[in-house]
């Protein structure tokens, strides 16, 4: 980038998902606008929906710009720990036109607030002159994979510039994506996590190849998610705490480690582990309005 963004890198000791201390003390909000997705994992499935249930991926209803605009302004009034507003998914935030309007409509009217975004990676050399013109500060991009040979085996598909790849060559393409955006994201001033979901028998080999690349391009953090064994990878076993712990202290050296992820929804709120019902709290709020102008 010819003319890197300006970010203080203080505020992180204020994001609850870069920092340890901060995320009891500071509530996010994931504005769920973006819907469609160019990419399809084997571990993801996004057909239906728990109240109970917090993973990536799924959301109770997607919202448009102006109502993610509502959804903040609530949160905002009934809440002053909210530090950070962010969009991911439930699919791919870069594919979805909302994103950009979503974020823009935000940062107008509460430039103080930090803006983050998740994404697959795909589209990040293409879409990352347009993501920093909304305000962004702060980007999570996931790479699962160094090598095409284990990529092939974590994605089934993608898709980019209107066409499907499948394979091997899929697995190319998305990997050179990757690795490029993230370059392209560090230079350009943001502040980047690499998320990396932990797939045993898959890439155990490649984490600490993923942690070492990242830390070598200027990454702040890595994300170690235990895989969900779900979709086609239904039957592998989840990681447990002592083999992730372990896993974390082999990619230590090459990045500082994230260890307080609670894998949010598309459409959490509040502080980490905490979520409120957004929907409820707005349509509450709403009612108590309506009583009181009633009255």
């Amino acid at each position: 980038m010819n003319n890197p963004v300006r970010v203080n890198k203080d505020f992180i000791k204020v994001h609850p998902c870069f920092s340890e201390e901060a995320h009891e003390r500071f509530g996010r909000a994931h504005l769920p606008v973006a819907p469609a997705c160019n990419i399809q994992c084997r571990y993801c499935i996004r057909k239906f929906d728990c109240a109970n249930e917090s993973r990536p991926g799924i959301t109770s209803r997607v919202l448009t710009p102006d109502e993610a605009l509502d959804r903040t302004r609530a949160l905002i009034e009934r809440s002053d720990r909210l530090s950070v507003v962010g969009i991911a998914g439930p699919g791919d935030p870069l594919v979805n036109a909302p994103t950009y309007v979503t974020l823009r409509q935000i940062h107008w009217e509460y430039p103080d607030l930090t803006l983050c975004l998740s994404t697959n990676g795909l589209l990040l050399p293409d879409r990352l002159e347009q993501l920093l013109s909304t305000g962004v500060r702060s980007l999570t991009v996931t790479i699962n994979a160094v090598t095409p040979g284990t990529a092939e085996k974590i994605y089934a598909w993608i898709i980019y510039q209107g066409h499907r790849y499948e394979g091997r060559s899929a697995a190319e393409l998305l990997l050179a994506n990757q690795w490029q955006g993230l370059k392209q994201a560090i230079e350009a001033g943001l502040i980047v996590k690499v998320n990396t979901v932990y797939i045993p028998g898959v890439n155990d080999d490649e984490l600490p190849f993923i942690a070492e690349r990242a830390g070598k391009l200027g990454a702040d953090i890595m994300n170690i998610l235990p895989l969900i064994p779900q979709a086609e990878f239904a039957h592998l076993k989840r990681p447990d705490h002592k083999t992730l712990t372990a896993m974390r202290e082999q990619c230590k050296p090459f990045i500082r480690q994230m260890t307080h992820c609670k894998q949010c929804r598309a459409d959490a709120c509040g502080i980490l582990g905490e979520d409120k019902d957004m929907e409820l709290e707005v349509l509450m709020s709403r009612i108590g309005e309506e009583y009181i102008e009633a009255v």
